[in-house]
């Protein structure tokens, strides 16, 4: 029987598809690992995805809704916020020495009950200034007074082709811009002159140029301030002011600004000012505001009469203080400007709580009068070409006096007129004697501290005016604003 050989054919043709199995085992083993590495990578991310979830739930965003739904739900809607995300941008300005201010346009989103403002997909995204923080309030330059105001944080996302990711979804959609700001806390807020100086001019700055459409956010909300302003809002804005701190909802805008742009105490740089805004249009804002009828203080004939016989008389309100920096006679003071021929309206601090019916009492004089405070700053309301006296206390302290009072004064379209008193015309006289450091260098007691200062020579006296003195300079007032 002869021995049967493979054929050479055949043993080539097995060779061949060894090889072929074995180069296929090699290319599949190289393509695996990578497929390998790819599937990981992903399980990460979608690990890393359910994390980002969690945590937004726990964060307590009631707008949040992808922590109610399952985890492949809230990722695609989050996608498609991603693939709707148009290109934002965030400007900051910390250079202004009154308040820091951030602007945010694009896809923006807010969240007042965690102090958070969202710049999705920015194209001005760095690392190093993903965070920033700032306290809405312009009085940058007090560091005890700003710590007061709750911090807003705004965090941006880089562009979504870089990675970028979304955590809040929109619960409320607006299509004007929004503004947040703080109303000045339970402290700032019940002072009329940081109301005016800190909030409602540099708000009028910021916002009047919209027309009406931009939502406000106050932070620091408190329901008093808000009823007391609310003419004014209501002149700013079309829509009712949101309470951004207790705000639970996730709102989506076009643009969102932080901060009020504020240029200096009671007053407004035109040069820096939207539409070049000044202190003359803040004042015809408010005169169309509260429906105030005199825009102009014209010269009243010294020999005119009125109509029943009487001779016309300047008007002027005398501003009396309580507590501190009170005219101890200013029953006597009052009775010589009426000898000088004024018709004099008294306002306390009673008469001032209702802020539109005593804006209608100072549009109605030519003439306001007080000692340093708050209360001065209700000259806002007086027509143009008005006159404004401001009493200073004694101890050296007029420049501050006319840095808060006197500065802005012209660019209102006003006139300023100071009378400094004299140390006979202090009650610190009862405190302590004529050789103490009060009266022989009052500028030894500001080095000291502003606490002392504040304490002496603001706090710590009352006035007690020279009246012939007192009569003199206001009869030069009188004759200023009366012709013959």
């Amino acid at each position: 029987m002869r021995r049967r050989h493979k054929s050479p054919k055949h043993g080539s043709r097995a060779a061949a598809l060894c090889l072929l199995l074995l180069l296929v085992l090699i290319v599949l083993k190289a393509d695996f690992l990578p497929l390998v590495a790819l599937f990981n990578n992903e399980s990460r991310l979608t690990k890393a995805e359910d994390e980002v979830v969690q945590k937004v739930s726990s964060v307590g965003m009631d707008g949040a809704t992808p922590q109610q739904q399952p985890r492949d739900i809230a990722k695609s809607k989050a996608a498609e916020d991603v693939a709707a995300a148009a290109t934002s941008k965030l400007t900051c300005n910390f250079s202004s020495y009154h308040s820091d201010t951030c602007t945010m346009e694009g896809d923006v989103r807010t969240h007042g009950k965690s102090g958070r403002v969202y710049v999705v997909s920015s194209s001005t995204y760095r690392p190093e200034n993903s965070t920033v923080k700032i306290r809405p309030y312009a009085r940058k330059w007090e560091t005890h007074a700003m710590s007061r105001f709750r911090e807003v944080t705004i965090r941006s996302s880089p562009p979504a082709a870089a990675g970028g990711v979304i955590l809040q979804r929109c619960t409320a959609r607006h299509d004007v811009p929004a503004v947040v700001f703080s109303t000045g806390g339970k402290v700032y807020s019940r002072n009329f002159f940081h109301c005016m100086s800190d909030i409602i001019v540099p708000l009028f700055v910021t916002a009047r140029a919209y027309g009406g459409r931009v939502q406000l956010l106050l932070t620091d909300y408190e329901a008093e301030w808000v009823d007391k302003w609310r003419p004014i809002l209501a002149a700013v804005s079309a829509f009712p002011a949101i309470d951004f701190d207790s705000d639970a909802e996730t709102r989506c805008f076009p643009a969102v600004q932080v901060g009020l742009e504020s240029h200096r105490i009671l007053g407004i740089d035109p040069g820096l000012a939207r539409n070049g805004y000044t202190m003359v249009d803040f004042r015809d804002f408010l005169r169309s505001t509260f429906s105030l009828p005199r825009p102009w203080a014209t010269p009243v004939s010294r020999g005119s009469a009125a109509a029943a016989g009487e001779k016309k008389k300047p008007r002027l309100v005398m501003v009396l203080r309580r507590r501190s920096r009170e005219l101890t006679n200013e029953g006597d003071a009052m009775a010589a400007l009426r000898e000088l021929g004024f018709e004099v309206v008294a306002a306390g601090p009673e008469d001032v709580v209702d802020m539109a019916r005593f804006a209608a009492v100072v549009n109605s004089c030519d003439v306001m009068v007080g000692v340093h405070g708050a209360g001065l700053t209700n000259m806002v309301f007086l027509p143009h070409n008005a006159t404004v006296v401001q009493i200073i206390p004694w101890g050296g302290i007029k420049w501050q006096c006319w840095y808060d009072f006197g500065e802005p004064v012209p660019a209102m379209g006003l006139r300023y007129v100071e009378y400094e008193a004299t140390a006979e015309e202090t009650t610190l006289g009862d405190k302590y004697p004529r050789d103490h450091a009060v009266f022989t260098d009052p500028e030894s007691i500001h080095r000291k501290s502003f606490t002392d200062l504040w304490s002496i020579f603001l706090n710590g006296q009352n006035v007690t005016l020279d009246i012939d003195r007192f009569r003199e300079a206001m009869q030069q007032v009188y004759q200023s604003i009366t012709i013959d």
